[in-house]
């Protein structure tokens, strides 16, 4: 039995910073399995933050001057973590960070260049998981639905609220998965208005109250009446919500009251369109899991038909991190990784780049 050791590297739309996992992955019977066997969040200072966020309007010059230098810094980061455990890699698994997403123009960028990322930690390097699927037609996107279908099929629904909320399920043998819509996106934009990272817990949400008016413009955005496969990047939160966010003169407790409203309204609405059984388990992962009021909320929305299930701390905050390091995996093994029935390419594809250190 082959037992891969994978680093898996993660930066999402929430900006909370690079997550790594140091992953043993490994198929029996036919099935894959995985420990986590170490784990490490970096948070970006407010200097690399500032970039992450402002990459969509850098120059191309800058944007490639951008993607290189991340890229070392991601190979110095996992260097590190490698050191700090003395730990055993066969390679590296990286997403880097999504700075534009246009799947209509088919267009998707993921900052984090793998060849300086190798480089940097001396390691063979598998990256640009998104763009063979974008060349077949596809949204390059959502790709944990791969990892939902492998290691958490006895959950009806896996719901990821990151910066975005995506969610994923199976329909006659096939896996379908796309962004709902809004999650930790709109509430770190309303906190750090006053420097403030998160809201611990959803305490300052569950404090407020409900803004009838922001509450229907946001219900009303045209992306909730869309198809799927469907996909949302930071282009369409800049364009399509912060001006409603910004023009609404209220508390920021209210704000994100009416917010946390919002998302859990979105969220049990496909849920309930999409059910098939009277009792259903749905796993909830990434840092909206936390917010116990964001949660709470939901559960109440989808009554006791839905079990929400929030797994144990570290499956919260590292599941997008083994989905790569598990995606990784499958490339090296040239086997599916991103799916066509969640993207809407032409094909399923065993997608990603290698990368050898030099």
């Amino acid at each position: 039995m082959n037992v891969y050791k994978v680093i898996g590297l993660m930066s999402g739309t929430s900006l909370d910073g690079l997550d790594l996992a140091y992953c043993h992955i490994w198929e029996k019977n036919g099935s894959w399995e995985f420990t986590i066997k170490a784990t490490k969040t970096i948070s970006y200072t407010n200097e690399m933050l500032l970039q992450l966020k402002d990459a969509i309007s850098l120059s191309a010059e800058k944007l490639i001057e951008l993607h290189n230098t991340y890229g070392t810094w991601l190979g110095e980061q996992t260097i590190q973590f490698i050191n700090e455990g003395n730990l055993e890699v066969d390679y590296i698994a990286s997403h880097g960070h999504t700075t534009h997403h246009r799947p209509e123009m088919g267009l998707t960028f993921q900052i984090g260049s793998g060849q300086h990322l190798a480089n940097a930690c001396g390691k063979k390097v598998i990256a640009d998981f998104r763009t063979n699927d974008m060349a077949l037609g596809g949204q390059g996107a959502p790709l944990v639905p791969i990892g939902d279908r492998l290691f958490f099929n006895e959950y009806d629904f896996c719901l990821n609220l990151g910066g975005i909320s995506n969610i994923s399920f199976e329909v006659k043998d096939k896996r379908i998965a796309y962004d709902i819509g809004l999650a930790n996106m709109i509430l770190n934009h309303i906190t750090r208005k006053v420097n403030l990272e998160y809201d611990q817990d959803g305490n300052l949400a569950r404090s407020g109250k409900v803004n009838q008016k922001m509450l229907e413009q946001l219900n009303s955005l045209t992306y909730y009446l869309l198809p799927h496969p469907k996909s949302i990047g930071y282009e369409w939160f800049l364009e399509e919500v912060v001006p409603i966010v910004d023009e609404i003169d209220d508390t920021m407790e209210n704000l994100l009251h009416t917010s946390i409203h919002h998302i859990s309204d979105k969220i049990a609405q496909q849920i309930q369109l999409n059910s098939s059984k009277k009792k259903q388990r749905l796993l909830v992962t990434g840092g909206g899991a936390l917010n116990s009021f964001l949660i709470e909320t939901l559960q109440e929305k989808l009554g006791n038909t839905t079990q929400v299930i929030i797994p144990e701390k570290i499956i919260i905050e590292f599941k997008e991190a083994l989905v790569f390091a598990l995606m990784g995996v499958l490339r090296v093994e040239q086997q599916t990784n991103v799916l066509c029935s969640v993207t809407g390419a032409k094909k399923d594809s065993s997608s990603g780049v290698l990368f050898i250190p030099n």
